[in-house]
């Protein structure tokens, strides 16, 4: 376990390496084909990615959006924090209309949620909702947070029905709204006690049971048997929401990553 631990690590870092040496503003932002574009899917849908952010931060932690799409809707609203808007003193909040599973600056995204038909037009409200809400729109932190995993961290909390959690290198996103010691977990299904998301311990249905030290997220996911480690991610079974609220539909593309691999 050890050794492919390390060797992860050492793929990683090879990889950011690379990454680096190319321009950031030409990095891949293509779709990797497991949204549907508003022609392919008429239903409502509500969908929450992460990805490894660009360069070295890569090798640490992921960004992650979240994303909706109105019943009959012709576009998507992709809802993202973006911290140089903070420096130049815009809303940290970035809203666009891209497809949902482009890759981020080179980098392919995870798909945590993917939640379709009636279940996520009642979402969709609530959602909105939350967004408006967020307590930090023109504040931005690395570390700990308040950062972009605070931000989706928060609409999980706070929307009815997402039964799932972000990764545990999602740095971040313990960080629970305005540094409260105590809330509930992203998934809905568990509580958290957090120190401004430096300290802390969580249990839940999806989480399973977390230790959080310094923002570094140890864990074991008794549901889809697992360990969550920081920097890595999970070792174990892919993770998915706890309770399935969405209508069928077709299976993810074959070549999608697992949706808690990274």
């Amino acid at each position: 376990m050890k050794m492919k631990s390390a060797l992860i690590m050492g793929v990683l870092f090879f990889k950011s390496l690379l990454v680096e040496a190319n321009d950031w503003r030409t990095a891949d932002r293509s779709s990797i084909g497991i949204a549907p574009t508003p022609q392919e899917d008429p239903r409502a849908i509500v969908q929450i990615y992460s990805a490894r952010t660009y360069g070295f931060k890569g090798n640490l932690a992921v960004h992650s959006w979240i994303a909706y799409k109105e019943k009959h809707g012709a576009e998507w609203n992709v809802y993202e924090v973006i911290g140089y808007y903070a420096d130049r003193g815009f809303p940290v909040i970035r809203q666009t209309h891209r497809q949902p599973d482009q890759r981020w600056f080179g980098n392919e995204p995870s798909l945590h949620m993917d939640v379709r038909g009636e279940a996520a037009e009642k979402m969709i409200p609530d959602l909105i909702k939350a967004i408006e809400s967020y307590p930090y729109p023109h504040s931005y932190r690395i570390y700990p947070g308040p950062n972009s995993n605070t931000f989706v961290s928060y609409v999980m909390r706070n929307t009815p029905g997402i039964y799932t959690d972000l990764p545990p290198h999602a740095i971040g996103k313990d960080w629970i709204g305005k540094g409260q010691p105590v809330g509930i977990t992203e998934s809905g299904t568990g509580v958290q006690f957090s120190l401004f998301g430096l300290l802390g311990a969580s249990i839940g249905l999806a989480e399973g049971i977390e230790l959080n030290l310094l923002g570094m997220s140890f864990g074991i996911d008794f549901a889809r048997p697992a360990l969550k480690l920081p920097f890595v991610g999970r070792l174990g079974m892919s993770d998915k929401p706890v309770f399935n609220t969405t209508e069928p539909s077709a299976p993810l593309s074959s070549h999608s990553p697992p949706a808690s691999n990274n």
